[in-house]
């Protein structure tokens, strides 16, 4: 194949012959212009091959000097920011476009008409964040080459999306922004989907398991069709029965009714309302719908939870094991490139390998962090000269994976004995204990004063003591927070993030109190709460005590079987991006959907004869609950409607109230929405969260800390999470992909 001569130059190596090395000899050679430019080269290469590895990223892009310089400077922090925030700015654009989300309220009855943007400003920011994406789909698509760019399924669909955005967005400045349908509302989300590696890699895993989602759903089907009929030809039966007619009436009138009800029963939302006429009249009826949930809730729907948690760990491991090896195969090529300039520089070709200080170069050009850098520096030079062998390269980029235990400042050294025995008084852990206990003394007067106050109107309590007792629990943080410092150092006491919150926490009431004693005088007996400046004396006490609040999670860290939870929550935030962005993809095209169905659809009451009244309407009605902010009337509105059906409680009231604005039909949309949102996400957040429990709680995958280390070690990623049970790539299978790199000259 026939390629530029920029990418022919140096590269992966020089031919190898005889002796026993890790990979067999004569696989690569190197055709290259002066020695300096070629090894620098090779330096630059063998820093892009290992950031690959580190970001699990593919190495197969164009690897001369001038395109390794472009692909750094599009995968840098800038870069990949303003990416991010231009995909923001995009997806933020539905709650400015009409209908516009800025009202006070989404309630029908007292929503004022909202502002809409003028024709073609949110088209100007739309079309400038169209122009970035266009010049973000042709940097990759120079970068990987014509034949890659051809072969991936995402960049082709990246260029068809934007082809079609930008084909809309002319038609809709040739309306005058009066068209219909904007098609590429719907399409926006991809540029999220396409910009996460992780979110493709669990996108591909529920198209995989979906298969066995569907069996389930097949069972449950025919669980929800046969009990239908099952229950259309029992409270059919006698209708001339008051009670029984009232069951078939409120639930049973038509098929679609039925299923309607039943299928709102699995999720349990309408129990035991469902049951009672029937089970009023006889208790025997209330066999049925207790067989109903016994299969339908109970078995069906906890078996779906416990397939796609089997089928989407499996399905996740084959992602995850194409992760790992993007790291060796990064790994190896920067090797290879290493070990080209270690036999230029005459090492004996039956030790194979890369010289430390060119290793030591790589990592002070690569992009990595400054504990890791350092960390795996360090293991370098440990070598003592000698020349790293291809296993101990790979394992040494393992180091990155590891978590980073911190290290805190030296404390300072006082002269005076009794400096020092305060400085070992004040940073032992019983002063921490001191603290909790003082943390739990204030939130239980707090907690006392609520109780005995609740039937008060804040502008008749007495605040007298509880403000008395403010200031007695500040002055009590203020000296914690000033002893801490003289113990630990300034630094030192920053260090420990616990620290921060606390004193972050101290300064805000400190600041807090000093603004009422501006305002108000001290606290006396009998002085009612009145409001002089900006907040009255009742809201300045409150403030301080949902801080009190929020200071008193300080004791999370200090139990060990709290602080595991704890951590594992904290490592649920960062392994759940994916999910979430796959949730807010999901919401966005919902939204956009449900806006474009049943805008207008909920008119305030006494404007249409389907709005009754809230007190002619039937309890339990979407008027009777006074639900008219759940509507699709704006963005913001419907994702918050969205959200309420995903709940499940009370999802009934949507339908039936959707029905009869809208149409029988209404019914399927949020019937998918339930199954999409409620039944598949839900159940796959259920499945990560097991595995990160179990990951956490078993006691072989913890890390032990360093000596005197407060912080816990954390890990940081799903790869990791599943890292003990992933297979090592063959050798074999490294070299074949390797030598199959399209941008690069190989001789076999």
């Amino acid at each position: 194949m026939a390629e530029p001569r920029g990418e022919l130059e140096p590269l992966l190596g020089r031919a190898r012959s005889g002796g026993s090395s890790d990979f067999p000899p004569g696989q690569f050679a190197q055709v290259g212009p002066g020695a300096g430019a070629g090894q620098d080269l090779c330096i630059n290469q063998a820093v892009v091959f290992i950031e690959d590895a580190i970001e699990y990223r593919s190495i197969y892009h164009r690897m001369d000097s001038g395109s390794l310089w472009l692909y750094r400077c599009y995968y840098s922090n800038w870069c990949q920011r303003a990416l991010s925030a231009t995909i923001f700015l995009i997806l933020a654009l539905a709650f400015v476009e009409t209908p516009s989300s800025f009202t006070r309220t989404a309630d029908v009855r007292y929503r004022a008409r909202p502002w809409e943007p003028p024709c073609g400003l949110t088209e100007g920011v739309e079309a400038l964040c169209l122009l970035l994406f266009v010049a973000d789909v042709s940097m990759k698509g120079y970068l990987v080459g014509r034949a890659q760019f051809q072969k991936n399924p995402w960049l082709l669909a990246y260029l068809v999306v934007l082809v079609v955005s930008l084909v809309d967005w002319t038609v809709s400045l040739g309306l005058a922004c009066q068209e219909p349908l904007r098609v590429r509302r719907l399409l926006r989300p991809f540029f999220l989907l396409q910009n996460s590696s992780m979110m493709k890699k669990t996108l591909k895993c529920i198209r995989w398991s979906l298969p066995e989602m569907a069996s389930v759903g097949l069972l449950l089907a025919i669980h929800l069709g046969l009990f239908t009929v099952l229950g259309m030809l029992l409270f059919t039966m006698g209708e001339k029965d008051e009670k029984q007619d009232k069951e078939r009436l409120a639930y049973f009138r038509s098929l679609p009714e039925a299923l309607t009800s039943l299928l709102v029963l699995l999720t349990t939302a309408n129990n035991p309302d469902v049951m009672t006429p029937a089970y009023s009249k006889n208790r025997a009826y209330a066999v049925f719908f207790i067989v109903f949930t016994l299969i339908g809730s109970l078995f069906l729907m906890n078996l779906l939870t416990a397939i796609i948690y089997n089928q989407f760990r499996g399905y996740l491991m084959k992602s995850l094991q194409t992760s790992l090896f993007r790291r060796r195969l990064g790994t190896l090529a920067a090797f290879q490139v290493l070990s080209s300039l270690a036999g230029q520089a005459g090492a004996v070709p039956e030790a194979v390998g890369v010289r430390p200080q060119d290793v030591l170069q790589v990592l002070q050009r690569a992009r990595l962090g400054g504990s890791h850098k350092q960390a795996l520096m360090e293991k370098v030079c440990a070598h003592d000269g000698d020349l790293l062998l291809a296993h101990e390269f790979q394992k040494l980029f393992d180091e990155v994976d590891k978590s980073v235990i911190k290290e805190h400042p030296p404390r300072p050294q006082y002269q005076t004995p009794l400096l020092r025995t305060a400085q070992f008084l004040f940073s032992h852990h019983y002063f921490d204990y001191l603290g909790n206990l003082v943390a739990l003394g204030n939130l239980v007067s707090i907690g006392v004063f609520l109780v005995l106050d609740e039937d008060l109107l804040p502008t008749v309590r007495n605040d007298f003591v509880l403000g008395v007792l403010n200031y007695v629990f500040l002055l009590y943080y203020v000296l914690e927070l000033l002893l801490k410092v003289l113990a630990l150092g300034l630094r030192g006491y920053l260090s420990y993030p616990s620290n921060v919150f606390d004193g972050i926490l101290t300064v805000l009431l400190l600041v807090l109190q000093i603004s009422a004693l501006a305002v108000y005088p001290l606290p006396q007996a009998g002085r009612k709460p009145e409001v002089l400046g900006l907040l009255s004396l009742w809201d300045l006490t409150r403030l301080v005590n949902m801080l009190i609040v929020f200071r008193f999670l300080r004791v999370i860290p200090r139990m060990k079987p709290m602080a595991v939870v704890a951590s594992t929550i904290l490592g649920l935030v960062q392994n759940l991006r994916a999910f979430g962005g796959i949730l807010v993809v999901v919401y966005y095209v919902f939204a956009i959907v449900g806006i474009s169905l049943f805008r207008g659809a909920v008119v305030a009451p006494g404007n249409s004869s389907l709005a009754s009244a809230n007190v002619s309407a039937p309890c339990g009605s979407f008027e009777q609950l006074e639900y008219w902010a759940n509507n699709f009337d704006d963005f913001a509105a419907a994702l918050i409607t969205l959200w309420n059906v995903m709940v499940v409680n009370n999802w009934q009231v949507f339908l039936d109230a959707y029905r009869r604005y809208s149409g029988p039909w209404s019914k399927v949309y949020f019937v998918l929405w339930w199954l999409v949102s409620s039944v598949i996400w839900v159940n796959l957040f259920l499945a990560l969260l097991l595995e990160n429990f179990l990951h956490r709680w078993d006691p072989r995958g913890h890390q032990q800390p360093l000596a005197g280390s407060q912080e816990a070690p954390c890990q940081g990623s799903v790869e990791l999470l599943f890292r003990d049970v992933l297979e090592e790539p063959r050798e074999e299978e490294l070299l074949d992909r390797l030598s199959r790199h399209p941008h690069l000259r190989l001789s076999r």
